[in-house]
């Protein structure tokens, strides 16, 4: 399936696609956002002042995965870093190269646009998004803290 996997910039035409695919993410992390952050995370995708981006992979047609991330400044660098937000790729398709496709997509177009760093988290329990992120670097071994408000 790897090689019939098209990663290719969110379109409008996504949305009920992406909609979908992001309720499962959420579910996945037994998370809830609401309706109107989730109408505003698809309106930062689609905005090209945002520096909120998305990258979809689609296959047979088919939107099967997305990587949601933004680039920002940085005070350790002196360009810019590439945050990886979200990956998420519907069940059915796991395994079968559209996570490593995303993630492909997402280091080559880091090197071509200069940026200093790509970077993401991950739960410490999801072993599958781990197996495929040890393929590209070891953990560096941070810890996340998080105040909400």
């Amino acid at each position: 399936m790897a090689a019939d996997i098209l990663v290719r910039d969110a379109e409008p035409r996504d949305e009920a696609a992406w909609r979908k695919l992001w309720a499962d993410y959420l579910a996945f992390y037994q998370v809830a956002v609401s309706d109107e952050i989730t109408a505003s995370t698809w309106s930062k995708v689609l905005d090209p002042a945002s520096a909120i981006f998305m990258r979809v992979a689609e296959a047979d047609g088919r939107l099967v995965g997305f990587a949601l991330c933004l680039t920002h400044e940085g005070t350790w660098i002196l360009g810019r870093d590439c945050y990886l937000e979200d990956l998420f790729v519907e069940a059915a398709a796991r395994g079968r190269g559209a996570g490593r496709a995303l993630m492909d997509d997402l280091v080559a177009r880091s090197k071509r646009n200069g940026w200093s760093r790509l970077y993401w988290h991950t739960a410490e329990g999801n072993a599958n998004a781990r197996r495929l992120y040890d393929r590209y670097v070891p953990s560096d071994g941070h810890l996340r803290y998080r105040i909400n408000f």
